[in-house]
């Protein structure tokens, strides 16, 4: 099973930057999408960004224009550059595959946490 960890999270002022990296173990790692989804306080996840095994991009409304998702296939690390932040991007962040494919998640990662002031 793989095992997804989180990082990069923090505290930054609103039109702030942050990078968050997410390391994957295991081997096969180049051939699934992955995604990035959030976590607000009372709110459901919501998946935010995907890069499919040949890079393609697409990303939720919210965050076009403002967010990046890349991936590093020889690190088995999956990127979210966050620019531009605002209060409402406040959450926990997460990868996995996307919901959106037909695998079926991975056990979560603790997640990291970012924390956008006003």
């Amino acid at each position: 099973q793989v095992q997804l960890v989180e990082s990069g999270g923090g505290l930054v002022q609103a039109g702030g930057s942050l990078r968050l990296s997410c390391a994957a173990s295991g081997s096969a790692f180049s051939i699934y999408a992955m995604g990035w989804y959030r976590q607000a306080p009372g709110k459901q996840r919501e998946l935010v960004a995907v890069i499919t095994s040949g890079g393609s991009t697409n990303y939720a409304d919210s965050v076009k224009g403002r967010f990046t998702i890349s991936r590093d296939n020889a690190k088995n690390t999956v990127y979210l550059q966050m620019n531009s932040l605002k209060p409402e991007d406040t959450a926990v962040y997460y990868c996995n595959v996307p919901s959106t494919s037909r695998v079926p998640p991975w056990n979560w990662g603790q997640g990291t946490q970012v924390t956008v002031s006003s």
